[in-house]
């Protein structure tokens, strides 16, 4: 019995934090509430604890996929999330509709813009992510499917 229990806590998926004010983008260093369009947060694997409890906030969808596609990063990230953007306000996402970015629907190319110019739109539902296309331009892609080629 003893022995399952670090498996189990090991195996827990880190909650979404909060985009607080003074939180800097991992990959550029921009504040991250300053800017409109979907933000991203995601957990690494850590040698410690502590280490897998820290978070990695950006400013937009792009910057964290440039930063996950890195080949070094990509196998040591264990959780990713992402704006559903079907629920929240472009410019001003909110922190309650985070969602599994692997599980999550992209619109990469509307017009829409987020901290560094183009950004990819994050949605639940493949429907919804349809929708804005149809709307703002773009094409639907699947988390899968989003290589550097995109960004």
């Amino acid at each position: 019995m003893g022995c399952s229990q670090p498996q189990q806590s090991q195996q827990q998926v880190q909650q979404p934090v909060a985009i607080e004010a003074a939180d800097e983008c991992h990959l550029c260093g921009m504040l991250v509430a300053n800017f409109g369009g979907p933000k991203a947060e995601l957990f690494k694997k850590g040698i410690t604890e502590q280490e897998g409890k820290k978070v990695h906030k950006f400013c937009s969808t792009r910057d964290m996929f440039s930063f996950y596609l890195d080949p070094e990063n990509k196998r040591n990230v264990t959780t990713i999330y992402v704006h559903d953007m079907s629920k929240s306000p472009w410019n001003e996402p909110n922190d309650s509709y985070f969602i599994d970015a692997r599980t999550a629907w992209y619109v990469a190319g509307s017009s829409q813009t987020g901290a560094m110019g183009k950004t990819l739109a994050s949605f639940a539902k493949q429907v919804d992510a349809e929708q804005f296309a149809q709307e703002f331009g773009g094409q639907v892609l699947s988390f899968a499917q989003i290589d550097l080629s995109v960004l």
